[in-house]
């Protein structure tokens, strides 16, 4: 509940909208509890006496207080929800700013689907609460309050005994919130995960279809979707324990002021419209007291919402700019890891250890090695996607710890194994980091990258909207783009992360030729399996269980033979093998074709 509390933060920017609306909504109670006293006064001035001059009054009077309750409930509706939609827009922006500065080491276990749940159904969930229930909890609040106080002032005696009833019911209830908040984070949980089913399989799909495992996607599906509903019969079977319990208890109230009211009555020492008056304020107070459990079960599910929100709005970036932290200008592009060890989260064994490795201005630097040796998390320390654990990544001799980020990033250009595209046209996708570039910077980092021919050849050319993720492109054309996208921010720092490694031999010869150019004026960091695209570089680095074992150029290393050389000999190898097969296919093939044809010639003479 506490969580739910701390939602109330949001309402400060319409403070006054909210003042205007429990105004409105003061006076709602205010009138509806007018009716009833009419209605005494009726029975016992007008009817008792025979007074129709006294009827007409009062029906005016009646007709008027229900025009002005209407207006004003209207009023207050529409003040409610307008505040709650606020809320919620002003919660979303806020959940999505937040997780836009989460560090990579936080995405790196959390689900998107419980993220996107988060986002939507719970912001939701107290959306709702703040624009429907809240306004009926203080409505309660405040007409139990004033039939308290008409009814005692009436008869303190019938009052006590007729509201005994409701002591059990506020009992009830109580109990009912401790129990439905935790039934509905479990049902928020269950929702997540059947989210992330979800947007799995729809990213998926490719795979699935691949493999033909669709039914046992639905049935994963399925089961997360069975567990969602197990979880809400929870609720509902706590629901529908105290709702017949309430109607009991406001028809035992009823029957109460009908029993001693009427004794009352008899005795004389009570009207007859005092009697109907009473039963009128005890029925006035059985709506909202019959809605109160529905307003605790929304205010659970509200609470439960609120709580996983918070939970990720309580999560503090552990990798964001300090308050004095120095803004960089134009990078010189000098790198250099002093003692450098990173272990990541859950992880028994460090991915780096004590690296050290100094890059001047500049320079091209490979590094290859086997999958896990640490390539990629080496160079995601240039930009601080991770802090180091130990040590320290310096950029011109400064600690990018020390260096606001954003000036840091925007000076790195950086082409990841998994080119990702927005769905987007292409322009906007390669302008991705530089909205402001003008058409002839796209147009010219999309020919350095190799693109602007494909680009071209599309209807819509620079236009074309590509899909999901990129998915309507080629892996090639997606990390063509991909590398337009990086070119065109001219960064000092340029990380190529395998980024040739969607792409065929030509394609990958006129890109690597472009890169050769582009690489001139900046430090470049490239990542590759193959090593015609490394051999090339001023300094290449051997990686091996997260440290650097070998490094040099590509005729020292050979001549060192090491692990290089091994690397090296074994993709000739491979190369060698290919080629020798597809000779030996080719040879192969050759008499089977000649005979082919040779038989053809004698059949046609």
């Amino acid at each position: 509940m506490k969580n739910l509390i701390r939602t109330a933060a949001f309402l400060k920017p319409y403070a006054w909208q909210v003042i205007a609306t429990l105004v409105m909504l003061l006076t709602l109670t205010g009138l509806n509890l007018l009716v009833p006293r009419i209605i005494q006064n009726v029975i016992d001035d007008g009817l008792l006496r025979g007074d129709t001059t006294y009827l007409i009054r009062s029906a005016l009077l009646l007709l008027g207080l229900g025009l002005g309750s209407a207006l004003l409930g209207m009023g207050n509706r529409y003040g409610s929800e307008w505040v709650a939609a606020h809320v919620g827009y002003d919660l979303r922006n806020r959940m999505y700013d937040h997780i836009q500065y989460l560090p990579f080491s936080y995405h790196d276990h959390a689900q998107s689907g419980q993220l996107i749940s988060r986002c939507i159904e719970d912001v939701r969930a107290i959306e709702r609460f703040a624009g429907s229930s809240i306004p009926e909890l203080v409505r309660f609040v405040f007409l139990t309050i004033g039939i308290l106080a008409v009814m005692v002032s009436a008869n303190a005696t019938l009052a006590l005994i007729s509201l005994l009833p409701m002591i059990p019911l506020i009992l009830m209830t109580a109990s009912f919130g401790t129990k439905i908040g935790k039934l509905f984070f479990a049902v928020d949980m269950a929702v997540g995960e059947v989210s992330n089913r979800l947007q799995e399989n729809v990213t998926g799909v490719q795979v699935v279809r691949a493999f033909a495992r669709e039914q046992y996607e639905i049935r994963r599906f399925e089961a997360a979707n069975k567990d969602v509903f197990v979880k809400w019969l929870h609720v509902i079977d706590e629901w529908a324990k105290i709702m017949p319990t309430t109607n009991w208890l406001i028809t035992i109230g009823t029957i109460l002021i009908l029993y001693f009211g009427g004794q009352m009555v008899i005795d004389g020492t009570l009207t007859i419209g005092a009697v109907v008056a009473f039963n009128a304020y005890l029925l006035m107070m059985a709506e909202p007291a019959q809605a109160l459990t529905g307003l605790v079960n929304a205010g659970g599910e509200a609470a439960a919402g609120a709580q996983r929100v918070f939970e990720v709005l309580d999560t503090e970036p552990d990798i964001r700019s300090k308050k004095d932290a120095l803004t960089l200008s134009t990078l010189r592009g000098e790198v250099e890891f002093r003692n450098v060890s990173l272990k990541y989260q859950d992880e028994k064994v460090s991915s780096l250890s004590d690296v050290n490795l100094q890059v001047h201005r500049n320079q091209i630097v490979a590094l290859i090695g086997p999958t896990g040796s640490g390539k990629t998390s080496l160079i995601n320390l240039i930009p601080r996607f991770y802090d180091v654990t130990d040590g320290a990544v310096l950029i011109d001799r400064h600690d990018v710890r020390d260096v606001e980020l954003t000036s840091l990033r925007r000076q790195i250009g950086i082409v990841l194994q998994t080119s990702l595209l927005f769905s987007d046209t292409i322009k906007a996708n390669i302008a991705y980091g530089r909205p402001d570039a003008t058409d002839e910077e796209i147009f010219a980092a999309a020919k350095a990258a190799q693109a602007h021919e494909f680009i071209e050849s599309f209807t819509k050319g620079y236009e074309t909207i590509v899909g999901e993720r990129g998915v309507t492109l080629s892996g090639g054309q997606r990390q063509r783009v991909a590398i337009a996208r990086a070119l065109l921010m001219d960064p000092r720092i340029l990380i190529l992360d395998d980024s040739l490694s969607s792409v065929d031999t030509q394609t990958e010869k006129l890109i690597q030729s472009a890169l050769d150019v582009l690489m001139e004026g900046r430090t470049t960091f490239v990542i590759a399996h193959r090593l015609s695209t490394v051999r090339r570089a001023d300094m290449i680095l051997v990686m091996d269980k997260g440290q650097i074992v070998e490094h040099g150029t590509h005729d020292e290393l050979l001549a060192r033979g090491g692990l290089y050389k091994e690397i090296h000999d074994l993709q000739l190898m491979q190369r060698d093998g290919f080629e020798e097969a597809m000779i030996e296919s080719i040879l192969t093939e050759k008499p089977q074709h000649e005979n082919t044809i040779i038989a053809g010639r004698s059949n046609s003479g």
